[in-house]
């Protein structure tokens, strides 16, 4: 008689003496014939110290040695099914409208970006295809510009894109997009066992995933200036050369994580609010920015515009 037919008829004989036995752990095969009988794991530990006389005992699956088994999503990611008719009604560019005006706004704005991201001119970019998105002020539009270029640049044959969305402390994305709410940049900085694919967010545009801010840290502006931090980022730069990497970031004047997070990026892009925002507010804005070799202009909520001159650039492309 095998083991666990063995305990099978001992609890059983337990049960018609009257016994009040609780169910515990059930082992493999513990279940034999129709009465499906779970075996107390007290009671097998005691069987297995009585030996079976050379017959092979079976392996006890318990909580001290059972290996933990990741849920789905921490495998697969999370998924955001994004409502491109919502989203073409507040102005973004969609894949089912691909000849709009503000699609062709942002292939102007995106052309030189890639070029430099991916040394299309010749010379590629130092973290060229590490891109901070940011304004001097609250308000300007960084969100939507964000968003809208990364929409743009996955649509390209050749790219992929991951916006992340930087502005830790009052994430705009998840509200913008109705990503779900999960772990994300700042989990990955203070959690070792964190898997990357566990914090990104799948969307049904084939080639453009969203990383979240993640959870609140109240030494956020730390995080972003530690060494985790810049292995990540070289982490994520490195491991796929078609990737694009676009981080919507607070406003450089409101706060400082925007200055530390501007310190790692090859690309700045930033956003003005035309009629708004004062030339004082957007020199001190690009007097934060230290060691960048590209700070692009955009020009945004213009009340008129001509398409392909609704942006315009900080510099020289062809020196960029």
């Amino acid at each position: 008689m095998s083991l666990i037919e063995e305990a099978a008829k001992r609890l059983e004989e337990l049960r018609r003496a009257g016994a009040e036995i609780s169910d515990g752990l059930l082992p493999v095969g513990a279940r034999t014939g129709s009465d499906s009988l779970p075996v107390p794991d007290a009671f097998v530990r005691t069987i297995d110290g009585r030996g079976t006389h050379g017959h092979p005992q079976p392996r006890q699956i318990r909580p001290a040695d059972a290996s933990r088994i990741p849920s789905h999503h921490e495998h697969a990611g999370r998924r955001v099914e994004l409502d491109f008719a919502t989203l073409k009604v507040r102005g973004f560019i969609t894949p089912d409208a691909p000849k709009s005006q503000i699609a062709d706004e942002f292939r102007v704005l995106k052309r030189p970006i890639i070029r430099n991201a991916l040394g299309r001119n010749g010379q590629r970019v130092r973290n060229g295809n590490l891109i901070m998105v940011t304004s001097a002020l609250p308000g300007e539009g960084k969100t939507f510009t964000s968003v809208n270029l990364a929409f743009s640049i996955a649509m390209e044959v050749d790219s992929t894109v991951l916006l992340v969305d930087g502005d830790v402390a009052h994430p705009a994305i998840p509200r913008v997009l109705g990503s779900p709410p999960g772990p994300g940049l700042l989990d990955l900085l203070t959690q070792e066992d964190l898997d990357f694919g566990a914090a990104m967010t799948k969307t049904n545009i084939e080639k453009l995933a969203l990383l979240p801010a993640g959870t609140r840290h109240r030494r956020a502006t730390e995080l972003l200036a530690s060494e985790q931090m810049a292995d990540l980022l070289r982490e994520l730069s490195s491991r796929y050369p078609d990737r694009i990497i676009i981080f919507d970031s607070p406003p450089l004047l409101a706060t400082t994580e925007a200055r530390v997070l501007a310190t790692h990026m090859g690309q700045i892009i930033m956003v003005v609010a035309a009629d708004s925002t004062s030339h004082h507010a957007v020199e001190q804005a690009l007097a934060t920015i230290e060691n960048c070799e590209v700070v692009l202009m955009a020009l945004n909520k213009a009340k008129t515009t001509d398409v392909g001159s609704y942006y315009g650039y900080y510099g020289d492309d062809d020196a960029h």
